[in-house]
């Protein structure tokens, strides 16, 4: 078995916890805010609808989209740290 060195785990650790908080940052926006949340944020007029329905179909979409540029920035730099790039 191969035992990688302590960069290598420290690379992974590190690409692990920002895939576990990109991941909890999205079952809070599409779970939270787009089904648990609408009740609440019903009362709540936002472009011509309510802040609700509007987060459950346009504000997670916006919010993913951020995630995606935000993990592809990171990981660049996670990968210059620990001398990975491509």
């Amino acid at each position: 078995m191969h035992q990688g060195s302590s960069s290598d785990d420290a690379y992974w650790k590190a690409n692990l916890s920002l895939i576990r908080n990109i991941l909890i940052i999205w079952a809070l926006v599409s779970f939270g805010f787009g089904i648990l949340l609408r009740p609440l944020l019903s009362g709540i007029p936002v472009g011509g609808t309510d802040l609700g329905f509007w987060f459950a179909q346009q504000g997670s979409i916006i919010i993913f989209i951020i995630l995606i540029f935000y993990y592809a920035i990171r990981m660049n730099a996670i990968d210059r740290k620990f001398g990975a790039e491509e």
